[in-house]
Parts: C-alpha cells; structure tokens; sequence
C-alpha cells in the first residue's frame, strides 16, 4: 500500500520505518535537513534500532521502500493512509494540548486527497477524535495509540504489547486493514489487537501515560 507519514519524531519516524518493510512508504517532514538524512539512509534522531534498519538498507542488505519529502501535498495525494505524527505540546498551566499541527496535516490532506483515511497518532485529549471528524466534516479519520519509549520506538513497533485501532461501523475495514499492516510489520508473533471507539481508545492512551508518569 502507499503510506504517507506526516512528522519524523520518533513516533513518526518508527512507524515509516517499519511500514516500508512490505509497503510504500513517504515520510514527510517540515524540516529540509532532516528529509536529506532520510534520504541518504541517516536517522535524524536517536534509535538503536532505527539507526541499524536504515544503515542496513544503505549498505545493500535490508530492503525498506522509504523515502522523505518537504511536500506534503504530493505525498498525500496517492496515499492510501496518512499516519499523522505531529507534536501535540501539552501546557500544564493552561491544561491544554496544541493540536494546531495536527490539523494543518488534516486540511492539506482533505485538500490534496479524496481516498486517503488519516491515522492520528499523535498524543490528543479525550474527545478529540470525533470532535476534529465533526469540525472538518469528514469520516476519514480514525485514532491508534502509541505505547513507545523514546530510542526504543522501533524496537516497541516491532514487539508491540497490543495494538488498538480505533473505529466506528463505518470505518471498520480501514480500521482492520491498518492493523493488519501493522502486525506485519512486527517481529513479535500472535499480537494481541484491539478495536474499540474513539473516545475509549483516547482514554487508554491517558491513563498509559498517566501511569508511566506516576511510577516514574
């Protein structure tokens, strides 16, 4: 399938990397210098595991269909999903995330693409999900928690502890087929996957994070 990923944090980042093992793959970032390292097989950031894939891939020895572009509009365009990766800045004085680049990748792909369904990946509130589908009148967009640990972020793709996407009826199948791809991509066999609302799934990924900080 043709994937395009919108940000290359380490969210981002691990994500296109694993995807391109079996499908096409554009990373798309703002930043030019970090597109020209993933062009000529560097990370732009620190990842045991992203820095071998993309050194093996360079060296002949491991294939990854992954390339990287300034231009979002030509990425999403062709895309089947556009895993949107986008820093999300939490402000604990204003108790409030900044999902503003979240929705800049939103209009420019409803501007550049009638097919595309749009994977939100980013750290987001409670809410939001169906609250951005009702702003932009669209179906097109579903939810898919994070559960990564920054310089270990493929390495957790690639032995995820479970997987959830979440759906409505309508957006069952697209649902499903992300998941699929994502458990392809993994090394780890028998994967637990989960599908539940978007508000539910929103929920799990607080409390996640809520607890990591906690024990922390």
């Amino acid at each position: 399938m043709k994937i395009a990923v919108a940000g290359t944090g380490y969210v981002g980042l691990s994500l296109a990397v694993l995807l391109s093992q079996h499908n096409e793959v554009t990373a798309v970032d703002i930043l030019q210098e970090k597109v020209d390292k993933l062009n000529d097989w560097i990370s732009p950031i620190q990842d045991e595991y992203i820095e071998k894939y993309l050194a093996e891939a360079k060296a002949g020895t491991r294939t990854l269909h992954l390339a990287a572009t300034t231009d979002g509009a030509a990425a999403y365009r062709d895309a089947d999903f556009v895993v949107v990766a986008a820093p999300t800045n939490y402000d604990p004085h204003k108790n409030f995330f900044d999902c503003s680049a979240v929705e800049a990748v939103i209009e420019l792909v409803l501007a550049s693409s009638e097919k595309a369904v749009m994977v939100i990946k980013s750290t987001i509130p409670v809410g939001y999900t169906e609250r951005v589908r009702a702003k932009y009148a669209t179906d097109r967009i579903i939810f898919s928690p994070e559960f990564l640990r920054e310089s270990k972020a493929l390495y957790d793709n690639l032995y995820p502890s479970r997987i959830i996407v979440s759906c409505d009826e309508g957006t069952r199948k697209a649902a499903e087929t992300f998941a699929e791809l994502l458990v392809e991509g993994a090394e780890k066999k028998d994967v637990e996957v989960l599908h539940m609302g978007f508000t539910e799934a929103e929920a799990v990924k607080l409390f996640a994070n809520t607890y990591l900080a906690l024990r922390v």
